[in-house]
Formats: C-alpha cells, structure tokens, sequence
C-alpha cells in the first residue's frame, strides 16, 4: 500500500500530467529522504519519438522523476510547504541500463545537505532490485508563482 497517491504528491509539488513522473511515494522521512515508484507503460508521451520500435525512457527524465521524489522529501517540511524546489545542478549522473515499458522503477532520494533553501540530494533508480541510474542532484527551494 502506498504512502502517497498521485493526489497526495500533487498537494505537495506543483508538477502535473504529462510531466508529473512519479506515481506513489511508498516511504517518507520529510525534509530527509523519499521512496517512490513509476509504473513506466507504452503510453507515456515520449516514446513516440525515443525511439520508434525501440522504446528508452529518456535518462533525463529519470533524472527528473528521482527529483520530484526528492522534492517531495524537501517540500514535506513545515518550512517548505506551498513551495517550489528547482534544479540548482545535476551531478555525477550515471546510466547503468535502460528502462522502457513494462519496467517499475523506483526512485530513491535521500537529503544530504541543506543551507537556507539550498540543498543536495542522493538520488538512485532501481529496476528490477538493479541500479539504473545514480545521481548527485543540487536544489534551491523558491516561491511558486
């Protein structure tokens, strides 16, 4: 059973379909670290064109969906509700296999760093228990327009 529905991590980060990449959060420590999951399907927007007859989830849309994880972890805290985290950098990313449809990834974002509204987070996608993709991810938290 999931901790957050797609409902729930709406409330709390302002992303929306098609771009809303995270479907539940199954663990949450706010303002520490966020587990979720993406049921990856042949419906998604993208795979018309990366690549026709050979499916590939972009690698910078994984990167984004551990951020929305990683968001949500942030923004969970009483100090950054009805906020914004943004893309500060995107550090040591690192491609192990790829993920196309049919695949669950799960996202895992663990806070390491935070000063004032900026912060750093330790971002790892699995599928199937394998490393798919590793990040070092920097984030300034804003004000939503």
């Amino acid at each position: 059973m999931s901790l957050l529905t797609t409902k729930e991590i709406m409330d709390i980060i302002p992303h929306r379909q098609p771009f809303l990449l995270v479907d539940t959060i199954e663990e949450l420590e706010p303002g520490k670290r966020a587990a979720g999951r993406k049921c990856v399907t042949y419906n998604e927007p993208y795979f018309a064109g990366h690549f026709p007859g050979e499916p590939v989830m972009p690698g910078v849309l994984i990167v984004e969906a551990l951020a929305q994880v990683g968001a949500v972890a942030i923004l969970s805290q009483p100090d950054f509700k009805g906020k914004t985290a943004y893309f500060g950098a995107i550090n040591s990313a690192r491609f192990k296999q790829k993920v196309v449809p049919g695949n669950v990834l799960v996202l895992e974002t663990e806070i390491i760093k935070v000063k004032g509204p900026v912060g750093i987070g330790s971002a790892k996608a699995y599928v199937d228990g394998k490393l798919a993709v590793q990040a070092e991810l920097t984030f300034a938290v804003g004000e939503r327009a």
